[in-house]
């Protein structure tokens, strides 16, 4: 790892490919080429032959060809990260900030920062959650501290193997997986030594990925944190600019494969999904968000969804088969959220396209 001071609390840091492999969670990668999430526990099992073999016979007969398929596809990944690690690496940059709440804000170092609140009755009758109310409140008179990051994958990545679609749709899956394995080994870092507010966690990499560390660390455009416009008060306060990640005028990150988000401490912390809210609510957080366009905060998402997956259709049918062409136009025109929502018909779409297997769209 290099690490970059830019500020006290506030640094870059930069990681080869071998440094964060181990954090990459496989599911994701795997459910982008349409393995359900059993078929991941290849990434467990030891790399020897009889071992392979063994875990193929856990598989009732009928599945054992897909298990095979998910067996050579993830020696095919390691052989490329093997190839991408001499050239590739992945950048992170955070910033602990003073902050506090002051109702659905958070006051991150005088910037307000707009959250959305939960407005659909919990099953469990439980309250109706925000971020905000895992930080100290404004009133308190005490200031408490946020975390906000941002990683990418080098640009160059997005180039390789441009020429072989295969090969090019396998990097940039794997590139995807590589922004969110260093996120959290950076994540890792800023709890036990940079915040220092977990100095004597000690988790197994499994242990991290399903989230058994103290605190959340929500990431823009998923379910507690779905407003990509949010993107440019996040670039304001970190300098993206530094990890080489620069914004869409709709607030899309480049390179495609980055993350951002913020990093949350409190014990009581917890993810959750905003889901639909009222026109009241939409009509409020447009107003806290200092932005009378509508597309900025409409978070339903329903009318999105629709039209990006017309676009898969419109853009397939015309031929068009590169993943960057496919992603420029859906990041240019749409919230990143709702393209995330429709990754994996985007991925089917794509495969299909490639190996050119006509389906019906």
């Amino acid at each position: 790892m290099k690490r970059t001071i830019l500020a006290p609390g506030h640094e870059l840091l930069s990681y080869r490919i071998h440094e964060v492999t181990p954090y990459i969670n496989w599911i994701y990668f795997f459910h982008a080429w349409g393995f359900q999430p059993r078929f991941a526990a290849i990434a467990n099992i030891h790399g020897c032959d009889s071992c392979r073999a063994l875990w193929l016979t856990t598989f009732p007969e009928e599945e054992r060809t897909k298990a095979s398929e998910a067996m050579q596809l993830f020696k095919e990944a390691n052989r490329m990260l093997d190839r991408l690690d001499e050239t590739i690496s992945i950048h992170c940059i955070f910033r602990l900030c003073q902050a506090n709440a002051d109702g659905d804000n958070l006051l991150i170092e005088g910037t307000t920062f707009p959250l959305l609140r939960q407005q659909t009755p919990q099953p469990d009758g439980g309250p109706f959650l925000c971020l905000s109310d895992f930080v100290r409140p404004l009133s308190s008179d005490t200031p408490d501290i946020v975390g906000l990051f941002a990683s990418t994958i080098s640009e160059e990545a997005e180039e390789t193997y441009k020429n072989d679609p295969y090969k090019h749709l396998l990097v940039q899956t794997l590139n995807d997986r590589l922004a969110e394995a260093a996120t959290e080994k950076m994540h890792e870092y800023v709890r036990k030594e940079a915040w220092g507010y977990a100095p004597d966690e000690s988790l197994s990499i499994p242990d991290l990925l399903v989230e058994k560390y103290q605190g959340i660390r929500p990431a823009v455009g998923y379910p507690s944190l779905p407003d990509q416009s949010v993107n440019f008060l996040l670039d304001e306060l970190l300098g993206m600019k530094q990890i080489g990640i620069t914004l869409t005028e709709h607030g899309a990150m480049h390179p495609h494969s980055s993350v951002c988000g913020m990093m949350l401490a409190h014990p009581a912390s917890r993810y959750f999904a905003v889901g639909k809210i009222g026109e009241d609510q939409l009509e409020d957080y447009a107003r806290r968000r200092g932005n009378a366009n509508r597309e900025y905060a409409e978070v339903s998402g329903r009318k999105y969804r629709k039209r990006i997956i017309m676009l898969i259709i419109r853009y397939i049918k015309k031929g068009v088969t590169q993943t960057t062409q496919i992603k420029q136009i859906f990041t240019d025109n749409f919230v990143h959220h709702e393209f995330l929502i429709c990754g994996h018909l985007f991925n089917l779409c794509h495969l299909c396209a490639i190996k050119n297997n006509p389906f019906e769209l």
